[in-house]
């Protein structure tokens, strides 16, 4: 484990990279200004997930592959620009919200779109490279093989990094919604942050598709 001044280090790194704007907040922003603060909420579970895989990715070498791979890279970064793209159109031509909830006004509708917005982030930040290009810049540097087995020291310190993003994640989806929440009392409103929302998620999926490996 990293001694007491590199712990210092690491979590004034780690605080940096969760408060800084980044595609993971500009998604959970999107989220919850058009879906509330509950469709937030998920969106940063799904994400919060979807981190956690790639930790154990870097942990266990998989990670490795996206840093070494030109082809590896480019593949997982386009099927996740493709996938926000898809999120994006499918929001801009959606049905409004209220439309929406009246022709699904049944527990299972409910709980499955609750379960669709935690999956989509899951998939979102999974399909994400540069979220696994942090974790293999950020992690090594704290890692001694010497002390204590890397994929160990790997995990504790993932997770922190993602516990640390989640919290930060949670603050913006609970403002947010509060915001969107009063937003949507306007129709015009609503239609505004559909189309807010759809164009974000599609601005995310071109600006990951040209995302450069470094």
């Amino acid at each position: 484990m990293p001694d007491s001044a590199e712990w210092l280090v690491f979590l004034g790194t780690a605080t940096l990279f969760a408060i800084m704007p980044g595609p993971g907040i500009f998604y959970v922003l999107a989220r919850s200004l058009r879906g509330g603060r509950s469709e937030g909420i998920r969106s940063v579970v799904g994400n919060g997930i979807g981190a956690c895989v790639h930790v154990v990715a870097a942990a266990f070498g998989l990670s490795a592959l996206l840093a070494t791979s030109a082809t590896a890279f480019t593949v997982v970064k386009l099927a996740g620009a493709a996938y926000l793209v898809y999120l994006g159109l499918k929001t801009l031509f959606g049905k409004d919200d209220a439309e929406t909830a009246v022709l699904a006004d049944d527990v299972a509708g409910r709980e499955g779109k609750r379960r669709s917005v935690v999956l989509q982030g899951v998939l979102s930040e999974v399909l994400n490279p540069k979220t696994a290009l942090y974790f293999l810049a950020l992690l090594p540097h704290f890692v001694h093989p010497e002390r204590d087995p890397a994929p160990l020291v790997f995990m504790v310190l993932g997770l922190i990094a993602v516990g640390m993003a989640v919290t930060v994640d949670l603050l913006v989806a609970i403002f947010a919604g509060y915001v969107g929440g009063k937003l949507r009392q306007n129709p015009q409103w609503r239609i505004r942050q559909r189309i807010g929302t759809g164009l974000t998620m599609v601005g995310l999926g071109g600006l990951l598709a040209f995302a450069e490996q470094s």
